[in-house]
Protein backbone atom coordinates (compact mmCIF):
# COMPACT_ATOMS: atom_id res chain seq x y z
CA UNK A 1 0.00 0.00 0.00
CA UNK A 2 2.96 2.01 -0.60
CA UNK A 3 1.49 5.09 -1.98
CA UNK A 4 4.04 6.93 -4.96
CA UNK A 5 4.32 10.48 -5.85
CA UNK A 6 1.48 11.23 -8.57
CA UNK A 7 2.84 11.65 -11.81
CA UNK A 8 1.42 15.18 -13.59
CA UNK A 9 0.03 13.42 -16.49
CA UNK A 10 -2.73 15.43 -18.45
CA UNK A 11 -5.71 13.60 -19.62
CA UNK A 12 -6.84 9.62 -18.46
CA UNK A 13 -4.85 6.71 -19.02
CA UNK A 14 -4.98 4.27 -22.01
CA UNK A 15 -6.09 1.32 -19.96
CA UNK A 16 -9.41 3.21 -19.52
CA UNK A 17 -11.77 2.69 -22.46
CA UNK A 18 -12.13 5.02 -25.38
CA UNK A 19 -15.82 5.67 -24.76
CA UNK A 20 -15.38 6.69 -20.79
CA UNK A 21 -12.33 8.72 -21.67
CA UNK A 22 -13.96 10.79 -23.94
CA UNK A 23 -17.35 11.84 -21.75
CA UNK A 24 -14.91 12.45 -19.33
CA UNK A 25 -12.47 15.02 -20.86
CA UNK A 26 -16.01 16.33 -22.60
CA UNK A 27 -16.46 20.18 -21.95
CA UNK A 28 -19.38 20.94 -23.55
CA UNK A 29 -22.41 18.32 -23.78
CA UNK A 30 -24.61 17.48 -20.24
CA UNK A 31 -23.88 18.91 -17.12
CA UNK A 32 -23.52 15.66 -16.38
CA UNK A 33 -23.17 11.92 -18.06
CA UNK A 34 -24.08 8.75 -16.58
CA UNK A 35 -23.47 5.32 -17.62
CA UNK A 36 -23.62 1.85 -15.82
CA UNK A 37 -20.48 -0.09 -15.79
CA UNK A 38 -20.29 -4.12 -16.09
CA UNK A 39 -16.67 -5.90 -16.72
CA UNK A 40 -17.26 -7.19 -20.06
CA UNK A 41 -15.22 -5.43 -22.92
CA UNK A 42 -17.95 -3.87 -24.41
CA UNK A 43 -19.20 -1.87 -21.38
CA UNK A 44 -18.12 2.02 -21.93
CA UNK A 45 -17.58 1.62 -17.86
CA UNK A 46 -15.37 -1.38 -17.89
CA UNK A 47 -14.75 -2.83 -14.64
CA UNK A 48 -13.54 -5.93 -13.07
CA UNK A 49 -9.88 -6.01 -11.65
CA UNK A 50 -7.33 -3.91 -12.81
CA UNK A 51 -4.81 -0.89 -12.22
CA UNK A 52 -5.01 2.54 -13.88
CA UNK A 53 -2.12 4.55 -13.87
CA UNK A 54 -1.65 8.29 -12.71
CA UNK A 55 -4.69 10.40 -14.52
CA UNK A 56 -6.93 13.26 -14.70
CA UNK A 57 -10.19 14.13 -16.05
CA UNK A 58 -11.46 17.51 -17.12
CA UNK A 59 -14.48 16.36 -15.47
CA UNK A 60 -15.42 15.45 -11.87
CA UNK A 61 -16.26 12.17 -11.29
CA UNK A 62 -18.86 10.49 -9.17
CA UNK A 63 -19.00 6.66 -9.01
CA UNK A 64 -20.69 3.84 -7.36
CA UNK A 65 -19.58 0.20 -6.60
CA UNK A 66 -22.30 -2.40 -6.69
CA UNK A 67 -19.75 -5.56 -5.53
CA UNK A 68 -15.46 -5.87 -5.13
CA UNK A 69 -13.27 -2.41 -3.61
CA UNK A 70 -11.62 0.18 -5.04
CA UNK A 71 -8.89 1.84 -3.83
CA UNK A 72 -8.29 5.27 -5.20
CA UNK A 73 -5.01 7.27 -4.37
CA UNK A 74 -4.02 10.54 -5.13
CA UNK A 75 -1.19 13.00 -3.78
CA UNK A 76 -3.49 13.69 -0.86
CA UNK A 77 -3.81 10.32 0.24
CA UNK A 78 -5.96 7.19 -0.43
CA UNK A 79 -9.41 6.59 -0.20
CA UNK A 80 -11.38 3.13 -0.18
CA UNK A 81 -14.48 2.08 -1.84
CA UNK A 82 -16.60 -0.55 -0.81
CA UNK A 83 -19.89 -1.35 -2.07
CA UNK A 84 -23.00 1.36 -1.75
CA UNK A 85 -20.87 4.37 -1.19
CA UNK A 86 -20.10 7.15 -3.96
CA UNK A 87 -16.78 8.01 -4.32
CA UNK A 88 -16.02 12.16 -5.55
CA UNK A 89 -12.77 12.70 -7.91
CA UNK A 90 -13.24 16.85 -8.49
CA UNK A 91 -11.68 18.18 -12.04
CA UNK A 92 -8.35 17.64 -12.77
CA UNK A 93 -7.80 15.72 -9.36
CA UNK A 94 -4.60 13.29 -10.34
CA UNK A 95 -4.89 9.73 -9.53
CA UNK A 96 -4.92 5.94 -9.72
CA UNK A 97 -7.27 3.47 -8.71
CA UNK A 98 -6.65 -0.17 -7.77
CA UNK A 99 -9.93 -2.40 -8.86
CA UNK A 100 -10.50 -5.48 -8.00
CA UNK A 101 -13.74 -7.68 -8.43
CA UNK A 102 -16.09 -5.17 -9.57
CA UNK A 103 -18.41 -6.75 -12.25
CA UNK A 104 -21.38 -3.65 -11.67
CA UNK A 105 -21.18 0.27 -11.07
CA UNK A 106 -22.12 3.48 -11.90
CA UNK A 107 -20.30 6.65 -12.82
CA UNK A 108 -21.54 9.94 -13.32
CA UNK A 109 -19.02 12.74 -15.18
CA UNK A 110 -19.75 16.71 -14.46
CA UNK A 111 -18.42 19.04 -15.74
CA UNK A 112 -15.83 21.98 -14.10
CA UNK A 113 -19.11 24.53 -13.93
CA UNK A 114 -21.59 21.86 -12.47
CA UNK A 115 -19.49 20.79 -10.09
CA UNK A 116 -18.76 23.87 -8.16
CA UNK A 117 -20.07 23.47 -4.60
CA UNK A 118 -18.75 20.45 -4.62
CA UNK A 119 -15.98 18.84 -2.25
CA UNK A 120 -12.50 20.38 -3.88
CA UNK A 121 -11.10 17.32 -2.60
CA UNK A 122 -11.96 13.39 -3.15
CA UNK A 123 -14.19 11.84 -0.60
CA UNK A 124 -16.33 8.97 -0.21
CA UNK A 125 -20.14 9.36 0.76
CA UNK A 126 -23.38 7.22 1.47
CA UNK A 127 -25.83 7.13 -1.27
CA UNK A 128 -29.45 8.02 -0.73
CA UNK A 129 -32.14 6.03 -2.51
CA UNK A 130 -32.82 9.28 -4.18
CA UNK A 131 -29.26 9.67 -5.55
CA UNK A 132 -29.05 6.14 -6.90
CA UNK A 133 -32.78 6.16 -8.70
CA UNK A 134 -31.76 9.53 -10.04
CA UNK A 135 -28.45 8.17 -11.37
CA UNK A 136 -30.45 5.17 -12.45
CA UNK A 137 -32.70 7.77 -15.14
CA UNK A 138 -29.69 9.45 -16.12
CA UNK A 139 -27.82 6.56 -17.77
CA UNK A 140 -31.08 6.74 -20.06
CA UNK A 141 -30.05 10.14 -21.21
CA UNK A 142 -28.80 10.50 -24.74
CA UNK A 143 -24.70 12.18 -24.10
CA UNK A 144 -24.19 13.66 -27.32
CA UNK A 145 -26.89 16.81 -26.85
CA UNK A 146 -27.82 19.41 -23.80
CA UNK A 147 -30.38 18.04 -20.85
CA UNK A 148 -34.08 18.88 -21.63
CA UNK A 149 -35.61 21.26 -18.72
CA UNK A 150 -37.01 18.05 -16.81
CA UNK A 151 -33.34 16.15 -17.21
CA UNK A 152 -31.68 19.85 -16.13
CA UNK A 153 -34.32 19.97 -13.09
CA UNK A 154 -33.22 16.01 -12.26
CA UNK A 155 -29.83 16.72 -12.78
CA UNK A 156 -30.00 20.36 -10.08
CA UNK A 157 -31.52 17.60 -7.63
CA UNK A 158 -28.89 15.15 -7.61
CA UNK A 159 -26.22 17.83 -7.37
CA UNK A 160 -28.03 18.88 -4.38
CA UNK A 161 -27.95 15.04 -2.88
CA UNK A 162 -24.24 14.93 -3.39
CA UNK A 163 -23.25 18.47 -1.59
CA UNK A 164 -25.75 17.49 1.62
CA UNK A 165 -24.82 13.63 2.00
CA UNK A 166 -22.95 12.45 4.91
CA UNK A 167 -19.29 12.01 4.70
CA UNK A 168 -17.56 8.50 5.21
CA UNK A 169 -14.57 8.19 7.46
CA UNK A 170 -12.93 5.81 4.28
CA UNK A 171 -9.85 8.58 3.89
CA UNK A 172 -6.24 7.99 4.76
CA UNK A 173 -3.75 10.46 4.12
CA UNK A 174 -0.19 10.14 3.85
CA UNK A 175 2.53 12.56 5.12
CA UNK A 176 5.26 14.34 2.82
CA UNK A 177 7.61 14.71 5.43
CA UNK A 178 10.36 11.05 4.44
CA UNK A 179 10.74 10.19 7.98
CA UNK A 180 6.69 10.05 8.87
CA UNK A 181 6.35 8.49 5.49
CA UNK A 182 8.95 5.42 6.21
CA UNK A 183 6.97 5.49 9.21
CA UNK A 184 3.39 5.20 7.94
CA UNK A 185 4.46 2.95 5.22
CA UNK A 186 5.93 0.48 7.53
CA UNK A 187 2.32 0.90 9.40
CA UNK A 188 0.23 0.09 6.38
CA UNK A 189 2.67 -3.20 5.84
CA UNK A 190 2.05 -5.05 9.62
CA UNK A 191 -1.19 -2.83 10.95
CA UNK A 192 -0.79 -4.94 13.78
CA UNK A 193 2.59 -3.79 14.89
CA UNK A 194 2.17 -2.76 18.66
CA UNK A 195 4.80 -0.82 18.86
CA UNK A 196 3.95 2.81 21.05
CA UNK A 197 4.49 6.20 19.32
CA UNK A 198 8.08 6.65 21.48
CA UNK A 199 9.66 3.65 19.70
CA UNK A 200 8.36 4.54 16.62
CA UNK A 201 10.13 7.44 16.76
CA UNK A 202 13.41 5.81 18.10
CA UNK A 203 12.98 4.05 15.08
CA UNK A 204 13.14 6.67 12.21
CA UNK A 205 15.55 8.30 14.32
CA UNK A 206 12.92 11.02 15.79
CA UNK A 207 11.87 12.55 18.80
CA UNK A 208 8.72 11.08 20.40
CA UNK A 209 7.84 15.48 20.38
CA UNK A 210 8.83 15.76 16.53
CA UNK A 211 6.42 12.59 15.46
CA UNK A 212 3.71 13.74 17.46
CA UNK A 213 3.96 17.41 15.93
CA UNK A 214 5.07 15.92 12.21
CA UNK A 215 1.44 13.93 12.76
CA UNK A 216 -0.84 17.00 13.43
CA UNK A 217 0.64 19.27 10.56
CA UNK A 218 0.72 16.35 8.03
CA UNK A 219 -2.13 13.80 8.86
CA UNK A 220 -4.38 16.02 10.84
CA UNK A 221 -4.39 13.84 13.37
CA UNK A 222 -2.77 12.01 16.60
CA UNK A 223 -0.97 9.33 15.44
CA UNK A 224 -2.88 6.78 17.29
CA UNK A 225 -5.82 8.20 15.48
CA UNK A 226 -3.98 7.47 12.27
CA UNK A 227 -3.12 4.09 13.27
CA UNK A 228 -6.44 3.19 13.69
CA UNK A 229 -7.58 4.91 10.74
CA UNK A 230 -4.74 2.69 8.63
CA UNK A 231 -6.39 -0.12 10.39
CA UNK A 232 -9.81 0.18 9.18
CA UNK A 233 -8.48 0.64 5.82
CA UNK A 234 -6.73 -2.70 6.25
CA UNK A 235 -9.92 -4.80 7.75
CA UNK A 236 -12.15 -3.23 4.91
CA UNK A 237 -9.79 -4.22 2.06
CA UNK A 238 -9.61 -7.95 4.29
CA UNK A 239 -13.42 -8.34 4.69
CA UNK A 240 -13.80 -7.56 0.88
CA UNK A 241 -11.02 -10.52 -0.22
CA UNK A 242 -13.55 -12.74 2.20
CA UNK A 243 -11.31 -12.82 5.07
CA UNK A 244 -13.31 -13.57 8.35
CA UNK A 245 -13.77 -11.00 11.40
CA UNK A 246 -11.51 -13.54 13.63
CA UNK A 247 -8.91 -13.13 10.89
CA UNK A 248 -8.88 -9.34 10.37
CA UNK A 249 -8.76 -8.65 14.34
CA UNK A 250 -5.79 -11.02 14.88
CA UNK A 251 -3.93 -9.47 11.88
CA UNK A 252 -4.56 -6.14 13.92
CA UNK A 253 -3.44 -7.10 16.62
CA UNK A 254 -6.92 -6.85 18.30
CA UNK A 255 -6.95 -8.85 21.97
CA UNK A 256 -10.55 -10.75 20.91
CA UNK A 257 -12.97 -10.16 17.51
CA UNK A 258 -15.44 -8.15 19.57
CA UNK A 259 -12.48 -5.21 21.00
CA UNK A 260 -12.33 -4.99 16.68
CA UNK A 261 -15.84 -5.51 16.26
CA UNK A 262 -16.66 -2.49 18.77
CA UNK A 263 -14.00 -0.67 17.27
CA UNK A 264 -15.53 -1.32 13.47
CA UNK A 265 -18.75 -0.14 15.04
CA UNK A 266 -17.73 3.28 16.27
CA UNK A 267 -16.13 4.03 12.79
CA UNK A 268 -19.09 2.57 10.67
CA UNK A 269 -22.13 2.87 12.85
CA UNK A 270 -22.97 -1.16 12.16
CA UNK A 271 -21.08 -4.34 12.40
CA UNK A 272 -18.26 -5.59 9.89
CA UNK A 273 -21.16 -8.66 8.68
CA UNK A 274 -23.39 -5.98 8.04
CA UNK A 275 -21.41 -3.36 6.49
CA UNK A 276 -20.87 -4.73 3.05
CA UNK A 277 -24.82 -6.81 3.50
CA UNK A 278 -26.71 -3.88 4.74
CA UNK A 279 -28.68 -3.21 1.07
CA UNK A 280 -28.55 -7.05 0.08
CA UNK A 281 -31.89 -7.80 1.11
CA UNK A 282 -33.53 -4.75 -0.36
CA UNK A 283 -31.96 -4.71 -3.21
CA UNK A 284 -33.09 -8.21 -3.88
CA UNK A 285 -36.32 -6.79 -3.50
CA UNK A 286 -36.05 -4.47 -6.44
CA UNK A 287 -34.12 -7.27 -8.93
Amino acid sequence: MTIPAPLPIPGSHPTVNAAMREMSERADGPALIAVWGTHQPESDFQLGTRETGWHSHLRGQLFCIENGLIHVRTEQGSWLMPPHRAGWIPPGQAHTASISGVTSAWNVVITPAAARGLPEVPCVFGVSELMRALVRRAVAWPHQDGLDAGQRRMAAVLLDEMKSAPHEPLHLPMPADRRLLRIANAVLANPGDARTLEQWADWAGLSPRTLSRLCQAQLGSSFAQWRQQAGLVHALEALARGESVAQVSDALGYATPSNFIAMFRRAFGTSPARYFAQRSAREAGED
